[in-house]
């Protein structure tokens, strides 16, 4: 198994984990930590340098959204989980791609 099909699954698990979990169709133990981790990995083995742009504006749109709809509070119990959930994953996975531009833009040019 190579490191692309290893990020590949980290996404996939961390969608399904999110969804299942936050319907309350489970109980996972640590469910925010193994999606942070799960988006690490992700950030870290999914996200190319030409695709980090466009992966950020859409990171920042869903913690935008996400973070509204729990302010306002109108959103259903069901709902509001599954966001927390997709906020932990993708934040997470926002996280390592924006050290790594910031890293990139940083780094003396020669």
């Amino acid at each position: 198994m190579n490191l692309v099909t290893i990020g590949h699954w980290s996404l996939l698990g961390g969608i399904i984990l999110a969804v299942i979990a936050g319907a309350g169709l489970t109980q996972i133990a640590g469910l925010a930590a193994i999606l942070f981790i799960l988006g690490l990995i992700v950030g870290f083995l999914n996200v190319t340098e030409t695709e980090s742009t466009p992966f950020l504006v859409a990171v920042i749109a869903l913690i935008v959204i996400g973070v509204a709809g729990l302010q306002f509070g109108q959103l259903s119990p069901m709902v509001t989980a599954i966001l927390e959930n997709f906020i932990a994953f993708v934040g997470a996975a926002g996280l390592v791609v924006s050290i790594k531009q910031i890293l990139t833009v940083a780094k003396p040019t020669s």
